[in-house]
């Protein structure tokens, strides 16, 4: 049984005075496509992902068993480790929970009303994998598309769902080679924790596919910013440039870029976390790879895209 049960129907909502009506784009997909879909979403009454203002309350009986993190609240796999991958500026962007198995990454991103983007985001990931001579397959799942894929830095499997507003989406990352079946041990976790992920979207304005900012719980915030300052120590001891510093180029071609292979760089985490280890970013596969631009709500569901003054927020 689902610890927050049902979630509440958009109809059922209250609509807020502004009006969104230009938030989403009705040619997006033709009609005949739109009205028959084999990949169907079969999720039960009761299944998250959950939005935060559907369980508020109950989420606060029980937030000291998740890990909070600002726009989701996710819980943790039994024996899984943290991993957060900062910026240049010392900033987290993504929080990777790490199993016997592989990678788990979770994270939410701003959308219209209108249920639709994980089925043009998973549309364009595949798109750029052909390009890159990787062929990928889309699979039927409980909540519609997963996106299967191998690399020769990582195997992958995409899963997305689209809420009230936002989309969320979970990315699990295994060993080149190993595979990401779908009913093996590293797609049923990662399913588990979507299963009980919590989005809290907030109010504010955010670009179509923008990715929902990722706050730190304090004490976690406190040992990754010990830890990134040690790191920062270390490097200019040894002549190496700090983070956020400019890299000398190197006389070599750059490779294409690849998820890197997942594996645990972080200290236990059961419950409430307590310990992780900062990660210089991107070395996260959820973060690759970087789609083209469609029609329609433009941008890409994998990066945060610039916006040109009086385009649509969220």
């Amino acid at each position: 049984m689902a610890l927050f049960g049902g979630r509440k129907k958009r109809s059922d909502r209250d609509e807020p005075e502004q009006d969104y009506a230009e938030d989403f784009v009705d040619d997006q997909f033709d009609e005949d496509e739109s009205d028959t879909d084999e990949f169907e979403a079969t999720a039960p009454e009761g299944v998250g992902p959950f939005d935060y203002e559907d369980v508020a309350e109950r989420l606060d009986a029980v937030i000291d068993q998740r890990l909070d993190l600002g726009s989701v609240v996710l819980p943790i796999p039994d024996g899984a480790q943290l991993q957060v991958e900062m910026g240049q500026d010392g900033a987290p962007q993504a929080v990777h929970l790490t199993t016997q198995h592989g990678r788990i990454t979770v994270a939410a991103y701003a959308a219209p009303k209108t249920p639709g983007q994980w089925r043009e985001v998973v549309t364009e990931i595949a798109d750029t994998m052909r390009e890159q001579n990787v062929t990928p397959s889309i699979e039927s799942g409980i909540w519609g598309r997963e996106l299967v894929v191998a690399t020769q830095a990582a195997d992958l499997r995409f899963i997305g769902v689209d809420g009230y507003r936002w989309m969320v989406r979970a990315v699990a990352a295994a060993p080149p080679g190993t595979g990401v079946p779908t009913d093996g041990p590293l797609a049923e976790a990662t399913r588990a924790v979507l299963r009980e992920t919590v989005v809290r979207r907030g109010s504010d304005p955010h670009p179509v596919r923008a990715p929902l900012p990722v706050v730190l719980p304090p004490h976690l915030a406190e040992q990754l910013a010990a830890a990134y300052n040690q790191q920062v120590a270390a490097q200019q001891q040894g002549g190496q440039p700090a983070p956020g510093q400019p890299v000398p180029p190197q006389p070599q071609q750059a490779p294409p870029q690849q998820p890197q292979q997942p594996g645990p760089q972080a200290g236990p985490a059961g419950g409430q976390a307590n310990s992780a280890q900062p990660q210089q970013g991107p070395s996260n596969p959820s973060a690759q790879p970087q789609p083209k631009r469609r029609r329609g709500v433009s941008g890409s569901a994998m990066q945060q895209i610039g916006r040109q003054p009086g385009e649509s927020q969220r």
